[in-house]
């Protein structure tokens, strides 16, 4: 099957966001991923699993629904803690280590690298179901997919920079 180009253009998208994403993480101690400013806002923790999450629901939940597969990707414990609305926790013992949520994140990034590629662009402008509030068709959720990842290494950089390191581009 032919890669179709608006997933081949997606697919990019997505690649360059967590190119720069996993940039922003290269030297950080794991006390660093659940440093929190004050007020607390957030730590880099949630943010990266919460990065997994969204990448699941956009580029396969939402695409395909739910497969036998995702049991392997995360847990449902892993997807409720990370999931649109909620909150990182100062607790660092609340949260799972970095390297797990490196894991989770990795895995659900290697499947969308395996199916996404079969998607068939007729079935690209379909309604998503659940709706999303941002976008409304297969192709708008693949795009959004790196838009919000970029997104959330804005914070990430924010968050770097609060902790006093230097920027990384």
């Amino acid at each position: 099957m032919e890669l179709s180009p608006r997933v081949d253009l997606a697919l990019k998208h997505l690649e360059s966001a967590r190119s720069y994403m996993r940039g922003l993480l290269q030297d950080l101690t794991p006390d660093e991923w659940f440093w929190t400013p004050q007020p607390p806002i957030s730590h880099i923790a949630w943010q990266v699993g919460h990065l997994a999450v969204a990448e699941y629901g956009l580029m396969l939940f939402r695409q395909r629904g739910r497969q036998e597969v995702d049991a392997e990707l995360m847990s449902g414990a892993f997807r409720k803690h990370f999931m649109k609305g909620t909150t990182a926790s100062s607790d660092r013992g609340s949260h799972p280590a970095p390297e797990e949520i490196l894991a989770v994140l990795d895995r659900v990034h290697q499947q969308v690298l395996i199916e996404v590629p079969r998607f068939p662009d007729t079935e690209l402008d379909q309604p998503i179901d659940p709706p999303h509030a941002v976008v409304a068709t297969r192709y708008g959720s693949m795009l959004f997919a790196g838009d919000h990842e970029m997104l959330h290494a804005g914070q990430i950089g924010f968050l770097r920079r609060l902790m006093g390191k230097p920027p990384v581009r």
